[in-house]
């Protein structure tokens, strides 16, 4: 069964739209560039206030995963707050985000979309949980702090057994399992379906843990 993991190694550091900051890019589509992508998974540091490098036609969902929270506020309207890790924000890429830090710098991990080829779907899990998943296109799961229980059941019912670490990245498409399963906590669930296969989203069954 095929399926990827990227270590902490392999992520790429790359310079902010504005100039501003780094990135740390986990993942990108094929025959991508920085500035033309389909999707793109990574994580940033955000050490003082300040406006947003201009995403148009993008779908941006970012997500706090380190320090004591973040208030984004967009074209001086709607605002989001994040203040536990975990909590994420799902907005426009062409609005005019500032950033308000709560106290300190913060880390976040993006996933930026564009908004006519690909639907997004995003779940975090702060808590211990079992979730058995449908992987309709393509699947990614960021282990955060804790070491994950995955298991990926492909054609024929094979299943086959994956432990993903702290920091680490997989990634497995429909192409190779049909069905995910994750048991632990501290993790993020993405789901990238090309919009023309969007009937075939299934959605995600959680069950928490008592």
């Amino acid at each position: 069964m095929q399926y990827t993991i990227t270590t902490p190694e392999q992520f790429i550091l790359s310079p902010w739209k504005n100039g501003k900051g780094t990135t740390i890019e986990l993942a990108i589509n094929d025959g991508a560039s920085f500035s033309n992508f389909a999707w793109r998974l990574s994580m940033a540091d955000v050490v003082e206030d300040g406006e947003f490098s201009d995403f148009g036609g993008y779908l941006r969902n970012l997500v706090l995963i380190d320090g004591q929270g973040i208030t984004l506020t967009h074209d001086a309207q709607t605002s989001d707050t994040l203040d536990q890790v975990l909590q994420f924000a799902t907005f426009d890429g062409s609005s005019k985000t500032v950033a308000k830090l709560s106290q300190g710098a913060i880390r976040d991990f993006n996933i930026i979309t564009d908004k006519t080829r690909i639907d997004t779907r995003v779940e975090t899990y702060p808590n211990p949980v079992s979730i058995s998943a449908t992987i309709d296109e393509l699947c990614f799961v960021y282990a955060l702090t804790d070491t994950l229980a995955i298991t990926l059941t492909g054609q024929g019912r094979h299943k086959e057994q994956v432990t993903l670490l702290p920091n680490h990245l997989l990634k497995v498409s429909s192409n190779d399992a049909t069905e995910i399963n994750i048991f632990g906590q501290a993790f993020i669930l993405v789901q990238l379906i090309s919009l023309d296969d969007e009937s075939r989203h299934q959605g995600i069954k959680a069950n928490q843990d008592e």
